[in-house]
């Protein structure tokens, strides 16, 4: 019992390493992981076609569009520095620096700076989006894609979108039902469902102008935000762990038919190769047979676009299987799998790419933010583009030519010493190989950064970028250790990964601190950290830098910080008591300036939270959009705390062998949303405090199906009757264990 206590922020940190989070069901309640690495010239060829897969629906006229939102279009994105007053773009320039020239809020008064408004969202899942504001109107999106605007002075709610995306669905997705936000253009707004519909919405009323399906089915998602450019909506999709080949689209922003596709890695070899790029990539597979499992490499998140150059930069996402022995047990790099590609905006054909993690084993996906800047290198000025990738180190590539410049350790990093500037490839120690053991890795799946924006300030030259340590466990398929064989899972995980050595890992591991998170001004130039602040928690939320020698970032734990852009010194904070992953922006109206974040904790912190931080596992997680300004004189409420007791559950009577059943069970299908050893995070339900009448109806929730339309999908495809009452043993020997924990003892 002590010693479960003990290593339980061991296993939570643990499973965030493999496993990142989020699928089975949305739970009990309402609301419903990516031969050269350099850079190779693409050979030249006609504009690339669309598959025939979507279609657009009929196209009404747009009505009394929105004079503010009706102007925005890619002079106007380019030129976003001349109206600073708006926030016109997911980054808000195209160059998505994430730095705002406003300076109305600076150190000096900061002190002063309180709520202003704040909004109700109705959603208890995480909230990632970016909003867009356009002349006093705010938009974005919210869990499974369901999109708001807002009055960006009062906050209050304009109009509301709901795609009605179906609540099972939810089983799908790795990281929770999250979307990163929308784009404005024209007098529309475009925003994907979380089931992989692009929508065109008028900007007016939030009505559908057009609608287009971008996937063939589940078990691929869309969490990301589209980018708008040259009257072309993108948008890319995820799924790479069930077993996804990946692909970024191109829509005509008017029509919603299909300007060109761009698919990430080669398909199967027996059938013709959509373009020569592909062709080139297919010696870097070699053996088994990745197109039945998808390959992976979606790219679902990093997009920006240079419209000096024309070109879409794009960061591709991890393999499927994470393992390279399963997929392509010949070796290679397995292009273009945790790539940077530059695209023709045009044709969608690439220009150049380069490979941050060649022949990728461990999820480290390029899906980080990129973004554009200019800097010196050696002695002369380069137009460069940045990220900072699950694989610990921060790359600086001239963005003309792909020539990488610059790839410094910006965490702690074991796969790998160092990158080698002259062939750009990372040099690995041996320490991340998982062969033939089980193995721990620094960074683990979850990243030494993950999808939360960072940002650039000209001011200082520096990035300020959210981090964490979390070590990584991994261990081959046993099934491919003893036949050479891998039965893919339908529908279901297929990372190559051995959840029972897995388990036995977690069990035998000695007590260890608590994670922890940091916010670390970086100079790309130098590759150093200037000031670093630390978190009790991982996986915090996005980065704002300001022309007013700010800082802004919310944290796991309900808060909200700033800080002195030069030298890192906090200036101010508030316990918004609700976690925040979301990136903040900054606006004004009439003269005012705002500060403006999404506070609702969730995506791949579903299963990586720690609860003894969790702001949700103590308030709750109902999802707010909080406003603040100079003088704001509002005050948030206090929030009751949660009953985080466990109620009494009936003496244990399964035997060992079907307690360990349940153990290996729930660790792979279940832990990936209600958390390692049973303890939830927050976000959807710990299933050590279900009542008797749940308990009574497992069967039916898990195999039924009753609680589909919540997002509780059935799993009956996977789990037997056994299986289930194995489960519930389980998490009944870990109630009684807890609950014993949590008794005083005379």
């Amino acid at each position: 019992m002590a010693e479960m206590a003990r290593k339980w922020p061991v296993a939570v940190n643990a499973a965030a390493g493999l496993v990142l989070a989020g699928f089975i069901g949305w739970q009990f309640i309402g609301g419903g992981m990516e031969e050269a690495s350099s850079s190779a010239e693409a050979p030249p060829a006609e504009s690339q076609q669309a598959d025939a897969e979507t279609a657009a629906l009929p196209v009404p006229a747009p009505a009394g569009e929105a004079e503010g939102a009706a102007g925005v279009d890619s002079e106007r994105i380019a030129n976003a520095d001349a109206e600073p007053g708006n926030w016109l773009a997911h980054g808000r320039t195209y160059s998505e620096q994430r730095y705002s020239p406003l300076d109305q809020i600076t150190p000096g008064n900061i002190g002063q700076l309180s709520l202003a408004w704040s909004l109700d969202t109705d959603t208890t899942r995480g909230l990632e989006a970016t909003p867009i504001v356009v002349d006093g109107t705010m938009y974005m999106s919210l869990s499974w894609g369901i999109t708001i605007a807002v009055d960006a002075k009062t906050g209050e709610e304009l109009w509301r979108f709901d795609p009605e995306v179906p609540g099972e669905w939810g089983r799908y997705g790795c990281c929770d039902v999250v979307n990163r936000g929308v784009a404005v253009w024209k007098g529309r707004v475009y925003v994907a469902s979380f089931d992989g519909r692009l929508f065109a919405l008028d900007s007016n009323d939030g009505s559908v102008v057009w609608e287009v399906n971008t996937i063939p089915g589940p078990p691929y998602t869309i969490t990301g935000a589209p980018r708008v450019f040259g009257d072309k909506v993108v948008i890319g999709n995820g799924g790479a762990e069930y077993g996804v080949r990946g692909y970024i689209t191109a829509y005509d922003t008017e029509t919603g038919e299909q300007v060109w596709r761009f698919y990430t890695v080669p398909g199967d070899p027996e059938k013709p190769v959509e373009n020569p790029e592909l062709e080139a990539a297919m010696p870097t597979w070699k053996g088994g047979e990745w197109w039945k499992i998808g390959g992976g490499g979606t790219a679902w998140d990093a997009m920006v676009y240079d419209p000096e150059l024309n070109t879409l930069y794009v960061g591709t996402g991890n393999g499927s299987p994470w393992t390279r022995e399963i997929r392509s047990p010949g070796g290679g790099d397995n292009l273009y799998l945790s790539s940077i590609l530059a695209l023709d905006a045009d044709t969608g054909r690439m220009k150049w790419y380069y490979q941050v993690t060649p022949g990728d084993n461990w999820d480290y996906t390029a899906t980080q933010p990129l973004m554009l800047a200019e800097l010196e290198f050696d002695g002369e000025p380069r137009k460069v583009i940045m990220q900072a990738p699950k694989n610990g180190f921060f790359y600086v590539i001239d963005r003309e030519t792909g020539k990488l410049l610059s790839a410094d350790p910006f965490s702690t990093v074991t796969w790998a010493s160092h990158v080698d500037l002259e062939t750009g490839r990372p040099v690995e120690t041996g320490d991340g190989e998982y062969g033939d053991r089980t193995a721990f890795v620094l960074p683990s799946a979850n990243g030494a950064h993950n999808w939360h924006p960072m940002a650039y300030s000209p001011q200082t030259g520096l990035v300020y970028l959210p981090t964490q340590d979390i070590a990584g466990i991994y261990s081959l398929s046993e099934q491919w250790k003893t036949e050479k064989a891998f039965t893919p899972k339908v529908n279901w995980w297929n990372t190559g990964i051995d959840w029972t050595d897995y388990i036995d890992a977690i069990n035998a591991l000695p007590e260890l601190p608590m994670e922890k998170g940091y916010l670390k001004a970086w100079d790309p130039k130098t590759g150093e950290v200037k000031w670093q602040a630390e978190y009790p928690a991982p996986l915090n939320g996005g980065v704002l830098a300001t022309a007013g020698n700010l800082v802004f970032q919310g944290t796991a734990d309900g808060y909200l910080y700033a800080y002195k852009a030069d030298t890192g010194e906090q200036v101010w904070a508030q316990h918004i008591q609700t976690g925040i992953v979301a990136p903040p922006i900054t606006y004004t109206v009439d003269g005012e300036q705002y500060v403006t974040v999404l506070a609702g904790w969730g995506g791949v912190n579903i299963v990586s939270g720690d609860a003894r931080t969790s702001a949700a596992a103590k308030y709750g997680n109902q999802g707010r959009l909080l406003s603040f300004k100079i003088g704001g004189g509002g005050e948030l409420p206090q929030l009751a705390m949660l009953d985080q007791s466990i109620p009494e559950w009936p003496p244990l009577t399964a035997s060992e062998e079907t307690v360990r059943q349940g153990e290996i069970a729930y660790s792979t299908y279940c832990m990936l949303c209600h958390g390692a050893l049973a303890v939830s995070p927050g976000v959807t339900p710990d299933l050590r405090r279900m009542g008797e009448s749940t308990r009574e109806h497992i069967q039916d929730i898990v195999r039924g199906g009753i609680l589909s339309d919540n997002g509780m999908a059935s799993f009956a495809d996977h789990l037997s009757e056994e299986d289930v009452d194995a489960i519930l043993s389980y998490v009944q020997k870990r109630a009684l264990e807890d609950r014993a924990r949590q008794q005083p003892v005379n």
